[in-house]
């Protein structure tokens, strides 16, 4: 952190300091720099507010310059300091705020959950990284280093961050970088901060599904193929936690069964059931996963239980096991459910390749956290499936979402395929619909 490094990423686990840190450097330097200004980033705005502005950056000031007095300036959001040294917060999906903050210069930038965020988001905020101020030593003055601070907990190898620190190389056009000892890098985890978490927290993380495991106890990169359809920054970037949902128009149970009996469940897979609404908004939100390994008796009550809970519209099923039996299942437990048949007459990756373009433009989100869900997800490639066991979670999600696009259920082998690909970036430093 003190070095004479310009580009540093701190990634790892969960509650392992590392925003605490970078807040810390940043408060410092304003310190240090009379008339600086330095930057704070999110995705989002209203979490860059509740995770930085009203907890780490109150904390930092407490424990660390408990006798430095900030005026917040809760309008622009802006912190300034008696020496006219300024820190400015803001979220990268509000235009107009963003606009403002990067019509100015900065001596340090901080991208906090960069996992979240594009790489032609943090290049135009890069552009910014260019005030120069002098900042006092006890041996005298100097000019304070360029910095940009970058955090996340890591998502997976393909995301830019994991190519520029890790690999040492341009994401655009895959050579190595020119400047590549202007990269630095430190995994930090939540080991590593055991006397301020409690032992229940840490044991939690530790006992994770494995693929959440890697990422938020042993703070690693997940491998992903080349040909992935879903990434972890992909879901996480449109992930809901605590924003409002919009009013739903429509709420769909999915049921994607295995052919389980209530006897034989040890010899079957799971039966997939996915709860997905269409918000006022045209967005699609995944509620909940009730996939459950059990048989007919107990999976129909889940679903319609939830299909009351939820006061959903419609109860749709994947009927290739079974067909009428699907059906009269949901009958049974709940007589007159509205009930929707469907036959899968392409294969999985035909029908999910669709439904990952629509996470790709942002217009679905999960609602909190769904592991097990997300994993079968991101084992889903344009050459198939690459899971260890079938993925019913994701089956269902795919006839959920596309039950709420029915403009989706055309023939899509005669669209031309979508590719992962950054948008256009225009001239005014903003991304292109």
């Amino acid at each position: 952190m003190a070095s004479g490094v310009t580009n540093i990423l701190l990634y790892g686990g969960s509650r392992s300091t590392k925003t605490f840190t970078i807040v810390n450097a940043i408060i410092g330097r304003a310190i240090k720099a009379p008339g600086s200004r330095h930057a704070i980033f999110r995705h989002r705005f209203n979490h860059v507010k509740a995770s930085i502005v009203y907890d780490t950056f109150p904390k930092v000031m407490q424990l660390r310059y408990p006798g430095v007095k900030a005026h917040l300036d809760k309008t622009d959001m802006i912190a300034r300091y008696p020496n006219n040294s300024e820190i400015w917060f803001g979220g990268l999906d509000e235009k107009d705020r963003t606009e403002k903050v990067l019509g100015n210069e900065f001596a340090s930038m901080f991208l906090n959950e960069a996992s979240q965020i594009k790489y032609s988001a943090y290049l135009i905020a890069k552009t910014r990284l260019a005030q120069r101020v002098m900042e006092k030593h006890p041996d005298g003055e100097r000019w304070q280093k360029l910095k940009m601070y970058i955090d996340e907990n890591p998502p997976s190898d393909a995301h830019f961050t994991h190519k520029l620190f890790i690999d040492g190389k341009d994401p655009d056009t895959g050579r190595s970088l020119a400047d590549k000892a202007n990269y630095g890098y430190l995994q930090m985890n939540p080991r590593d901060n055991v006397e301020n978490l409690p032992p229940e927290y840490l044991a939690m993380l530790e006992n994770m599904p494995p693929r959440m495991r890697k990422r938020f106890w042993e703070g690693e990169f997940a491998n992903t193929e080349e040909n992935a359809l879903w990434r972890d920054e992909l879901i996480d970037r449109y992930r809901i936690i605590d924003d409002p949902l919009p009013d739903m128009q429509r709420i769909i149970i999915s049921v994607d069964p295995s052919g389980a009996g209530d006897n034989d469940m040890n010899v079957h897979d799971a039966i997939g059931i996915i709860v997905a609404g269409l918000g006022t908004d045209g967005h699609a939100y995944v509620l909940e996963d009730l996939t459950v390994l059990a048989g007919p008796s107990t999976w129909g009550k889940v679903a319609t239980n939830a299909f009351d809970r939820h006061e959903a519209d419609l109860v749709v099923a994947e009927t290739n096991y079974g067909g009428a039996m699907v059906k009269q299942v949901i009958r049974v437990a709940r007589p007159n459910t509205p009930f929707k048949a469907l036959t899968a007459s392409r294969g999985k990756v035909v029908r999910a390749e669709p439904i990952s373009a629509l996470y790709e433009d942002g217009k679905v989100h999960h609602v909190g956290y769904f592991p097990d869900l997300e994993g079968e997800l991101c084992g889903f490639t344009t050459n198939g499936y690459i899971g260890e066991r079938s993925p019913n979670r994701a089956d269902a999600l795919v006839w959920s979402i596309s039950e709420l696009f029915p403009g989706l259920t055309r023939k899509e082998k005669d669209k031309p395929k979508r590719k992962h690909r950054e948008p256009y970036v225009g001239e005014s430093g903003w991304m292109a619909a």
